[in-house]
């Protein structure tokens, strides 16, 4: 089970402090969280695809060596919005702690652009993205298209393409729509796939990639 945290400022302040690494955001601050369940995702696969990128995340850190060594462990988020012009480099997991400011910032990124409204961000589409970025190798932050969709954007986005599903994840907070300049759909989707935690939908024309927290599985070309 993600359970929200109640680490105050000040702790995750402190905590990101020990680890050597700079936490930067645009958001509006702490919101608080409901706790979340992991139906439906494998979180073994998810903590080895942590694991295997161990190496290849950790030069991007400060304190690297100590971090290998196991006497520490982070995960973090960066993402930016061409919609609201918003950047977001976000640690906000660390040492198996969810850290409550962190999430509700990440929550009010990924909100529904379009009316501003938001929704509990599930943490297991963040550890999704989190994953598939270390394992490309990329310094380079996210590119969100769509985060949470209230049912009216979806609605009208529906009316507009029938590749819009009825009733998408986007409504429930359990799904991103990414693009990387860097990296492209095949290699984004081929990032997601090997967490094996959730759907990847291809969508090469558009250049973006879509993750969701749901059953496992894939679609698109």
């Amino acid at each position: 089970m993600c359970n929200k945290t109640h680490a105050s400022g000040d702790e995750m302040a402190e905590a990101v402090q020990r680890h050597g690494v700079k936490q930067v955001s645009d958001g509006t601050g702490a919101r608080d969280m409901t706790e979340q369940r992991d139906a439906g995702i494998s979180r073994r696969a998810l903590l080895g695809a942590f694991a295997a990128t161990t190496i290849s995340a950790a030069p991007t850190f400060s304190h690297a060596a100590g971090f290998l060594r196991g006497s520490g462990d982070i995960r973090r988020i960066k993402m930016y919005s061409g919609r609201t012009g918003e950047r977001l480099d976000m640690i906000y997991w660390i040492e198996g702690e969810y850290i409550g400011d962190a999430i509700g910032e990440i929550t009010h990124f990924m909100r529904d652009w379009r009316n501003n409204k938001t929704m509990d961000i599930d943490l297991r589409t963040v550890d999704i993205m989190a994953a598939a970025h270390n394992l490309m190798d990329v310094n380079e932050p996210y590119m969100l298209l769509s985060g949470y969709r209230s049912p009216e954007t979806n609605a009208m986005l529906r009316s507009r393409s029938s590749g819009v599903a009825k009733n998408s994840r986007h409504m429930r907070g359990q799904a991103a729509d990414l693009r990387l300049a860097s990296r492209s759909v095949n290699q984004m989707a081929r990032a997601a796939a090997a967490c094996r935690a959730g759907g990847v939908g291809r969508y090469s024309r558009s250049n973006f990639v879509h993750m969701d927290c749901g059953p496992v599985r894939s679609w698109g070309s």
